[in-house]
């Protein structure tokens, strides 16, 4: 016979809505995170793919062909209208066109619609009627197309020839030359050089493209300014993954052009990383020196209490308040005086006296150093102290205890503020553009020329290209994709960044087995 029992008062409580809500709040974190990346990477990643172009008949006769972009509702309400990216800026003198749907009478995607980028007026959307070559013959109907993309080809190959000459031999002869450390010998090489760049340039084909766009207006295309061509609607999956995976690629390795709304971003990126490294070699040992004297030197008095507040004040200062103490102290400053001391015969053109990499560097590992020190100073409270007492009482002085038994133990924490200083400082902007940041570096600060890290330059960075992109770019609806796909970017290298300090940590973890978070 079962009896009934009252339940004990000591069974476990359950852990009420609280558990469920962190879990819930957890949750939407993430899935924010997921469709804030699946909208960048749809938006911009999406942009290098060869879309199909649209054939538009309109009621009244009117052709246009492109892209459609977006959809919304008339001004007045009744009916919608559909905005089609049409290229053509030289002819029609701007690249898009509101079209209401009712007034569209067929959309068709015709396989002889030819998409050419070129290095101004965007990109032409139209037909190509036939090539004219350098000798006077006219290649024209199903052969036309052939040819220019055989021409192409040989276009870029000349191009990539003339410009390993300007950066592996020209520029560092100019460079020594404008020092004043150039011999005679180098400016004969300096001189031959130029006149090989001529003699190139002079060689490129001069072939002229016949084009007409749908309405039936033609214009004569110089092949040296078309530095791609597609049939969108004649190409299989296959070969648009590789148009695709070329236009990435482009994106990555090359520089921007057309005021940063076209080309690629591989200066902001080298520059970013860049910048990112110096700042945690210059941050790190101060933010670690700083905590291990607070918080292992240091008697632990009221005056220790005070400097902690404001270390941890600091860390809620407004970036851009930073990269003004950038600009006077380091900048005008330091530089200033730098430039007096050793680079007068350069003045008045400063050389450390105005905006580069070594100031922006600096300023932000000033804004980040409340961080690695607040993060390093918790890692070291966290070890037991019969780890210091063990070692001093084994013989040890307390100079070999630091560094031998609690800066190891301690070195998780370190990268963490590291962490977490690294993905503070990869997206600042504000104190950037006061202390080094360029919209346009088409150079990188490393080269092959002594120094070889040329600390005085300035550079680009992909969260300064980002915002200069979106509010001073002159049609920033042209810019959006590449937008989308340079904060995608910036993320990725800020996640590679970050994964590789937490590798670090995880081992230095293991390796201790400290139970420092």
């Amino acid at each position: 016979m079962m009896t009934w029992r009252r339940p004990s008062r000591r069974a476990a409580r359950s852990e009420g809505p609280w558990a469920w809500l962190a879990a819930g709040s957890v949750a939407t974190s993430l899935a924010l995170l997921a469709l804030l990346l699946g909208l960048l990477a749809v938006r911009g990643l999406g942009h290098f793919w060869p879309a199909e172009v649209s054939l538009v008949a309109l009621d009244d006769g009117r052709q246009l062909a492109g892209w459609a972009v977006k959809e919304s509702p008339l001004p007045g309400g009744d009916g919608r209208e559909r905005l089609y990216r049409t290229g053509n800026r030289d002819l029609d003198g701007a690249i898009w066109d509101w079209v209401d749907l009712d007034e569209i009478r067929e959309v068709s995607h015709p396989s002889d619609l030819v998409v050419l980028e070129r290095r101004r007026w965007s990109e032409f959307i139209g037909r190509l009627e036939a090539v004219e070559t350098e000798s006077g013959e006219r290649i024209s109907g199903e052969s036309a197309w052939p040819a220019l993309e055989r021409r192409l080809t040989a276009l870029e190959q000349h191009r990539a020839s003339i410009e390993r000459l300007r950066h592996q031999v020209i520029r560092p002869l100019v460079l020594r030359l404008e020092a004043g450390e150039a011999s005679e010998l180098e400016r004969e090489r300096l001189s031959a050089a130029q006149e090989q760049v001529r003699e190139q340039q002079a060689a490129l084909p001069k072939d002229i493209l016949i084009l007409e766009t749908v309405d039936g207006r033609q214009l004569r295309q110089p092949l040296t300014e078309v530095t791609d061509a597609l049939q969108p609607n004649a190409m299989g999956v296959g070969e648009k993954v590789v148009a695709w995976s070329q236009g990435v690629w482009r994106f990555l390795s090359e520089g921007p052009r057309a005021a940063n709304t076209a080309g690629g971003v591989w200066p902001a990126i080298f520059g970013t990383v860049l910048m990112v490294v110096l700042m945690s070699i210059f941050v790190t040992p101060f933010g670690v020196l700083a905590a291990v004297y607070l918080n292992e030197v240091a008697h632990q008095g009221r005056l220790t209490h005070w400097v902690r507040i404001g270390v941890r004040n600091l860390a809620g200062v407004p970036s851009i308040v930073y990269g003004v103490f950038g600009l006077g102290v380091f900048v005008y400053g330091i530089g200033g005086h730098l430039d007096d001391w050793f680079f007068s015969s350069s003045l008045p053109s400063p050389t450390f006296g105005t905006g580069g990499l070594l100031w922006a560097s600096l300023t932000l590992a000033l804004l980040t150093l409340p961080v690695v020190i607040v993060a390093t100073e918790e890692g070291l409270a966290r070890i037991p102290e019969s780890q210091r007492e063990g070692a001093l009482a084994l013989g040890a002085t307390r100079f070999e205890m630091l560094t031998r038994i609690v800066l190891p133990m301690a070195m998780p924490a370190m990268l963490t503020g590291v962490i977490l200083a690294v993905a503070r400082a990869a997206g600042e902007v504000a104190p950037l553009m006061l202390v080094g940041v360029a919209k346009l570096a088409p150079q990188v600060p490393v080269d092959g020329e002594f120094p070889f890290l040329h600390l005085d330059r300035k550079f680009m960075h992909l969260g300064y290209h980002i915002f200069d992109a979106a509010f001073h770019g002159g049609d920033v609806q042209a810019a959006m994709p590449l937008i989308y796909a340079t904060a995608l970017l910036l993320v990725l290298v800020i996640l590679v960044l970050n994964l590789t300090a937490i590798f670090l940590r995880h081992h230095l973890r293991s390796r201790h087995g400290t139970l420092s978070k």
